[in-house]
């Protein structure tokens, strides 16, 4: 791995964030290990991790492209795309569903005016569904920015989304 800053078109790293990588790697018998941790790193850096992106990984960690996209697109929790400042995730997997998720997601589109998957005119919101939030007994579920709300209703949602409008936390 090079720790020179690494650049692909307009994605890179820091010269500390590099650092930091490469202290990771040190961490693993192989640089692939690393590739998860510092999928995690792009997306917190850029918000997303683009196709760009994908490729500096590659670089830096020494893989091939193709290694790097099989988690990216594996994994719910990597974005390829940018979201709203709040991201909405619903889970609706079958104990969520047949708790009101469904229902739940289609609340949250009316309220905001976008459709699953699109991001509010303000870029504060992004709605999406998730397989499973592995939460079942707190369903529905909803995941905002990795913090996870149990038996959220539509009264709830409301509540969170006046809130964060306010300057309120999520």
């Amino acid at each position: 791995m090079s720790t020179d800053a690494v650049s692909s078109q307009e994605v890179r790293f820091s010269d500390e964030r590099l650092s930091e990588i490469a202290e990771l790697v040190k961490r693993y018998p192989g640089a692939q290990s690393a590739l998860m941790p510092v999928l995690y790193m792009a997306q917190e850096d850029f918000g997303y991790i683009s196709m760009d992106a994908q490729k500096m990984i590659a670089e830096v960690l020494g893989l091939r492209l193709m290694k790097v996209r099989e988690v990216v697109t594996f994994y719910t929790m990597f974005k390829e795309q940018p979201t709203g400042k709040y991201l909405l995730e619903v889970c609706t997997n079958a104990g969520c569903m047949l708790n009101g998720a469904d229902e739940l997601v289609a609340h949250m589109c009316e309220t905001l005016g976008i459709k699953q998957g699109e991001t509010t005119a303000d870029g504060l919101f992004t709605i999406a569904e998730v397989e499973c939030a592995g939460a079942c007994a707190g369903a529905p579920v909803v995941q905002v920015n990795n913090t996870y709300h149990e038996k959220v209703t539509a009264a709830d949602m409301d509540a969170l989304i006046t809130r964060v409008r306010d300057g309120g936390a999520a």
